[in-house]
Parts: C-alpha cells; structure tokens; sequence
C-alpha cells in the first residue's frame, strides 16, 4: 500500500479536528467570558532510511538522511486566556474581571468550578447565582431584600443602600482566584473550568491588588474570539483538507494506472 494513503488520512483527521475546533470558536462568539482554543499540531514518527552523518564510504559521511514522515496528529487544545472587549451593560448584578483571574463558583456536588462568566443573579434567598444553573457565587454574597440598590467596588466589595440608612451597608467581599497555567484547566461548559494536576492550585486574593485583576460593575467581558481570524483559519484548514484528499486522488490514479497496465 503507498504510504502517500495513510499520510493523507492523518492530514485529513487531523484537519477535520482543527475545523472542529474553529467551529466551536465561531459558535461562541458571542458567549460573555468565553476563551478560543487552538489546535495544536505534531508531526508522527519517522521511518529511518538512511541516518544523517552515517558512513557513505570508508572516508565520507553522509550531509543528510532518507527519514520518511508518518503524517501529522492533533496532540491537544489550548485555551487562549486574553481579555475579551468590555461590555457595558449598566446591570449592578453585571460585573467582569479586567485583568487576570476567575470568579470561583460552588457546584452542586460541593465542589468549585472557575469562571469569567460575571452575569450574576439572585436566587430567592438573595444570593448572587449563575444565571443558568443557579450556582452560587463563592464567597456567599447575599442581598438583602430591601436594598435599593448595589454598589461593587473594584476591590470586589458588595454594599448595599436602604430605606433610611445613610451609609451604605457591606454585605459581602467577591475574591477573585488565579493560577499558575490557566490554560491547564478543563472547560466543563456553562462557562465553567474546573482544576487539573496541570494548572496549578487556586490562589485566592482581593480584586485589583497582588496581580489580580479588579472588578468592573455593570460590565461584561466579551468573548475574545476574533470572527475575521477564524474565517480565515477555517479558509486555511479548508484548503489543506482538499490537498491531502487531492493526493490521496493522485494515488489512486497512480494504482489504478499499474493495475491496467500491469
């Protein structure tokens, strides 16, 4: 069986993997907090012909090899952790990191998950909640019923103003956590990473001081797919799939070719 086959399929899986990769881009551009991926490639195992620098006689060596490629393979996905535009949404439950870090959120089995997700809402006991699966919010933020309104600082300070009180009462603190390799962690979706070996431990700090980034109300973090870059990376990938399927055309001409002549 020509080799040129087997090459061309790897091109072509492998291919059709990074278009998956872009596609799940597209789909989300427009999630608040999402990051893109990329598909990263490697190159297979080679068949060792002729090795660089052996004998090619008693006085002289061999400038470079006969080494014959096996083909390629996508060995992972990376999470691209730049900061996405700023959305102003002029919500006071709305809020986004600007800079590095995650908000820490409390899933059902007990366990946290991270987050740059910042579209919060309030359950019936006035927690602040993920919008979809009503997880919390960790630390515990509660509103009270009577709060006309919220006020968050940058340093991630919740208060609240009431009938009749002058000063703004303080009913909670927004931590914002960091890791050493934030691209080690596992998206889970909802928006949602969980800790791997690989990503480091949490660190938890306060908003805008140590590295961490502040926090911005009555804003969200926009996704930082770039739509033009990916339309273009799919152009790319369309191309390569359609030359990898051009040679394993050419091939079968080739063997078509010997079984009628042969």
């Amino acid at each position: 069986m020509n080799p040129a086959l087997w090459i061309s399929k790897t091109g072509l899986d492998a291919q059709a993997k990074d278009i998956a990769v872009i596609s799940n881009n597209l789909a989300n551009a427009s999630t608040i907090g999402f990051k893109k991926s990329r598909a990263v490639f490697e190159d297979l195992l080679y068949q060792n012909i002729n090795q660089p620098g052996g004998r090619s006689t008693s006085n002289t060596e061999m400038p470079s090899g006969l080494m014959l490629g096996a083909g390629t393979k996508v060995v992972a996905t990376q999470k691209i952790h730049t900061q996405g535009d700023m959305l102003t949404t002029d919500n006071s439950l709305d809020i986004m990191i600007q800079g590095d870090g995650f908000f820490e959120i409390l899933l059902a089995d007990g366990t946290s998950a991270y987050s740059r997700n910042g579209q919060f809402t309030m359950n019936a006991e006035g927690n602040m909640v993920t919008p979809g699966a009503g997880y919390q919010l960790q630390p515990q933020v509660t509103i009270p019923p009577d709060a006309l309104s919220i006020i968050i600082s940058q340093e991630g300070e919740v208060s609240v103003t009431q009938q009749g009180v002058p000063i703004p009462a303080v009913v909670g603190q927004i931590n914002t956590v960091n890791f050493v390799n934030p691209t080690g962690l596992q998206p889970i979706g909802q928006n949602l990473y969980i800790e791997t070996a690989v990503s480091g431990v949490p660190q938890v700090g306060v908003p805008g001081l140590d590295g961490f980034g502040m926090i911005v109300q009555g804003a969200l973090e926009t996704s930082n797919v770039n739509t033009t870059e990916e339309l273009v990376n799919l152009i790319e990938s369309q191309r390569v799939y359609e030359m990898n399927s051009k040679v394993i055309s050419a091939v079968d001409e080739m063997l078509s070719y010997i079984n009628q002549q042969l």
